[in-house]
């Protein structure tokens, strides 16, 4: 079974390599020119607090050409990753079968089809996980300069495109589409219904990732309209620079101006001239950049408990539902 499922599968597994290693080419070519833009600037040296200029010129090297970019460019290209590998590869496996009535004679056989679908499930997954995460693994690491300067790792985009996650949303791109194709029994139509719900799911994700781990709060001075924290419309909502108030790469939920008491202050745009008052002060949500790791292991932990969930639906449909 392993074998028929590798014979099934080479096409795929041969094209992703070679696409994995002309990636591998380009971004290891991009990641070591970056180490040496990051270097040649000052900024490998430069000690903390003290990094504005070397920062600043690193960035003008990075902007000098677009091949400098390809880290990022590459980045964004890895947010469809996960979707294209279980539109190509899930939807098809079962549905394939369904269509030109092959399943009748394999599940015919001598092998029982939960073993027939187990196998192809945890195969051809497994190499869907590993896809992405050495595509990630790429993007991470030739982009590691740049992420640097700019402390944008939790940011939502940048998020997606780094660390480990990308496993995660591949384990369940392409079990969505298998289930897909299951239920549909085409491929076409499978497809389109996995890039859908999977678009829609990450979308949703990123509303509920915020709620996964219960932010840290700082209590800052206020230092008024030419100060780090800027009060920008009504309501005590403020507009904060990480950096400036000392929490560099910090994902910020929300900064409000507070009395003595702890108690919200409400605030307009024409009020930004008298916030130097005593007694107020700014309070800030935050997740730390420290905790992108753990993030990370959160949401990679989410989609690979659907990914298992939709597998034993799978394994259902082919025992009861085709049955």
């Amino acid at each position: 079974m392993i074998w028929l499922t590798w014979r099934q599968f080479r096409a795929q597994s041969i094209a992703a390599a070679a696409a994995l290693t002309a990636t591998a080419i380009v971004l290891g070519l991009a990641g070591v020119h970056l180490a040496h833009l990051y270097t040649a600037a000052g900024v490998a040296n430069c000690h903390a607090g003290g990094c504005g200029t070397a920062t600043a010129h690193f960035v003008s090297l990075l902007n000098a050409g677009f091949a400098n970019h390809l880290p990022l460019v590459f980045g964004t290209a890895l947010i469809v990753v996960p979707a294209v590998i279980g539109m190509f590869w899930g939807a098809p496996l079962i549905a394939r079968e369904l269509e030109t009535g092959t399943s009748h004679l394999v599940w015919n056989q001598s092998v029982s089809r939960t073993r027939w679908l187990a196998t192809k499930l945890v195969l051809v997954g497994l190499a869907s996980m590993a896809a992405a995460g050495l595509f990630s693994l790429l993007v991470t690491w030739s982009a590691s300069r740049i992420d640097q300067v700019n402390l944008n790792w939790l940011q939502p985009s940048v998020f997606s495109e780094r660390g480990i996650a990308p496993v995660g949303y591949a384990a369940f791109a392409f079990v969505l589409a298998v289930l897909a194709g299951v239920l549909i029994r085409r491929t076409v139509p499978a497809m389109a219904v996995t890039l859908a719900v999977f678009t829609a799911v990450q979308f949703g994700m990123r509303l509920l990732r915020g709620y996964l781990i219960a932010p840290l709060h700082l209590i800052v001075s206020l230092s008024g309209p030419h100060g780090a924290p800027v009060p920008v419309q009504g309501g005590g909502s403020m507009s904060v620079d990480p950096t400036a108030v000392g929490i560099p790469g910090a994902w910020i939920y929300s900064a409000q101006v507070v009395d003595a008491a702890g108690h919200v202050v409400q605030l307009t745009p024409q009020s930004a001239a008298v916030l130097p008052r005593h007694g107020l002060r700014e309070l800030v949500a935050y997740q730390p950049a420290s905790r992108f790791w753990l993030f990370q292991g959160y949401e990679t932990a989410i989609y690979l408990a659907l990914a298992v969930g939709l597998a034993a639906a799978c394994v259902w449909c082919i025992r009861r539902r085709l049955a």
